[in-house]
């Protein structure tokens, strides 16, 4: 175990990297920063994607600092792409309107400030004090409670030294826009013939007449919160998907930061909620149960399987049902490990799993699985498998035969009636086809924008596309022949780190939070799974283990590929006298790429999580 002790001396403190990016500032009015100009204020980088699940629950981690210390907290968002479509900038102009950001944000889309941070893992976050010194680094979510515990110590540190500095922030919020919906995730067919929308950033239902551009009626007060109740009353939090139960009568929607279920009564307007406690599920929370006693995490899908309520649960990379008669939910696939394997759902891995579809015969439920920029489908008996795709790193945009096809960060499926599915091909803005019967990829249409669902107009042969990045609904008429692109792959773009071959030492860094230590109650508190793209690369080391450090034996014949490493520590509070104390997991999965070099590093640190480093 690599616990670092609160004993050991401290580091000679660390000055911050500048503040780089090609794209410039975001929310700022237009006004550039720079670190000096943020002298004398408490700095906390978060450097995300908006792809990222866990970075936009990190997003919502920080509202509540953000808020409680606005007059000596300046958080800036410095935003570090995967996918080539997050290295443009207008994409991150949505993301940042999309998600509700409030504060500057710096985009950096050839990743200069993640280097110059040495940053691995999609999302960290990097406190520097007021005089400019890097205190402490977190890899991962969950770690708000440990960063404001820190803020209120530099708070009172530096205001005793006088280099603590009061007053507004940077932050210039951008002029709101006037469009009927904004940013929709997902869409739905009524039983009357309209089109019920989830209008993600407005926190709101939004029923559009059949035209697709009228609006009927708005469920949901238009504010972020969790409340039930009529119509005008009810709260969301960024809605997305959306299933007809009851025969109809009501609607089941993912409330995705609400971390919920909600039930929407199409007869009067009134939301009740289904399942979720409004709380994250976190390692070691129960997996099954009551629906209203269980935590789920991220809903981001829906769709009615096997008599069941089947839901994409995007924040821990798996699969869950929700009985509607036993009023209970359950896993149904997945792991929480965050990759692509095939296999029984038990065994199976997923990355972001964010559309549902049911095959025409009922047979399937197909899903986009985003991270993985797959198209897979689980069958009736909970086997899972994988139709396009090859893993994490690999995307694009290729038709062809389905080994060989690509997509780019897909958020939606549709089921056609011939059994081929429809694939929202979100950061292609295009609609792609997979056929089952011949196993080939072809694309319906392109110059979309952002697509993240479709909805079949089986009457007329119509498909109505979310347009999320072009607020509204999109009506395309199916075409006979798929039109023809020219094929692009790529792979993410961070630099591999050169390791030599045979032995590298893997260390994850883990130092519990001030005030806390290991909790080691009920065994070992931490855990540590490796394994490799290709499973080749590794000769020996990958598995599961307790001990945050282990030796890899990596394979010279194979010459790059990615370490997928998944940590987790559970810490609680250090205070003998406190019969119940707060007890805190910290998880991060890390996908490293790795090119084999004579020379390269022999040792690979990656930290869990970092305190008072300064």
């Amino acid at each position: 175990m690599n616990d670092v002790s609160s004993a050991q001396p401290r580091r000679a403190r660390v000055r911050a990297p500048e503040l780089i990016g090609k794209g410039g500032w975001l929310n700022t009015g237009g006004q550039q920063y720079t670190l000096a100009d943020l002298r004398g204020r408490i700095v906390v980088l978060d450097f995300w994607t908006f792809c990222c699940i866990n970075c936009l629950h990190v997003l919502d981690e920080l509202r509540e600092l953000e808020e409680k210390h606005r007059d000596t907290v300046v958080i800036i968002g410095v935003h570090s792409p995967k996918f080539v479509h997050e290295a443009e900038h207008q994409a991150v102009v949505d993301a940042v309107e999309r998600y509700g950001v409030e504060h500057p944000v710096l985009d950096d889309p050839e990743l200069a400030t993640w280097k110059q941070y040495a940053v691995r893992a999609w999302p960290t976050l990097v406190v520097i004090d007021p005089e400019g010194y890097v205190v402490a680094q977190h890899a991962g979510e969950g770690h708000a409670h440990a960063i404001a515990k820190l803020v209120e110590e530099l708070e009172a540190e530096h205001e005793a030294k006088g280099t603590l500095r009061r007053g507004d922030g940077p932050y210039v919020p951008p002029e709101p826009v006037a469009t009927d919906l904004r940013f929709p995730g997902k869409a739905l067919l009524l039983p009357s013939g309209n089109f019920l929308v989830s209008d993600t950033t407005r926190h709101q239902l939004v029923e559009l007449a059949a035209d697709g551009e009228s609006v009927v009626r708005r469920i949901g007060s238009g504010e972020r919160g969790f409340a039930d109740g009529a119509a005008g009353a009810a709260a969301f939090s960024e809605p997305q998907g959306l299933a007809l139960i009851e025969d109809g009568a009501a609607v089941v929607v993912a409330d995705t930061v609400n971390h919920a279920l909600r039930r929407l009564d199409l007869a009067t307007g009134a939301v009740t909620t289904l399942a979720g406690t409004g709380r994250q599920w976190w390692q070691g929370s129960p997996t099954s149960g009551p629906a209203r006693e269980v935590d789920l995490s991220s809903p981001w899908d829906v769709a009615v399987f096997g008599g069941k309520v089947w839901i994409a649960m995007a924040g821990v990379h798996q699969l869950w049902t929700y009985d509607p008669v036993e009023q209970a939910v359950a896993v149904a696939a997945g792991t929480t490990n965050e990759g692509l394997v095939d296999g029984p759902g038990a065994e199976a891995w997923f990355a972001q799993p964010s559309g549902l579809a049911v095959s025409a015969d009922g047979e399937r439920l197909w899903l986009a699985d985003s991270e993985t920029s797959a198209l897979r489908w689980v069958d009736l008996d909970g086997s899972v498998h994988t139709a396009v795709g090859t893993g994490l790193f690999d995307f694009g945009h290729r038709d062809g035969a389905a080994e060989q096809a690509l997509f780019q960060h897909p958020l939606g499926v549709t089921a056609l009636p011939d059994g081929s599915v429809a694939v929202s091909d979100t950061y292609n803005h295009a609609l792609r086809r997979y056929d089952p019967a011949t196993g080939e990829v072809t694309t319906l249409a392109t110059d979309l924008r952002e697509p993240s669902d479709a909805v079949l107009l089986a009457e007329s042969g119509d498909i109505v596309v979310v347009e999320s990045a072009r607020h509204r609904l999109t009506r395309l008429r199916l075409p006979e022949e798929a039109v023809r692109v020219e094929s692009v792959a790529h792979r993410t773009q961070r630099a591999a780190t050169e390791v030599a071959p045979g032995k590298l030492q893997l260390d994850v860094i883990f130092q519990a939070p001030a005030g806390q230590k290991l909790d080691t109650r009920y065994g070992p508190s931490t855990r540590l799974l490796v394994s490799s793209t290709p499973p080749e690369l590794l000769l020996g080391g990958d598995g599961a283990g307790t001990e945050l450090e282990r030796v890899l034996e990596l394979n010279p014949s194979v010459p790059e590929g990615v370490l997928h490493v998944s940590a987790m520590a559970a810490s609680c509070d250090d205070d003998p006298a406190n019969e119940y104390p707060a007890c805190h997991v910290h998880q991060q999965d890390w996908g490293v790429p790795v090119r084999l070099a004579a020379g390269g590093v022999g040792r690979l640190p990656l930290v869990l999580a970092g305190m008072d480093e300064g």
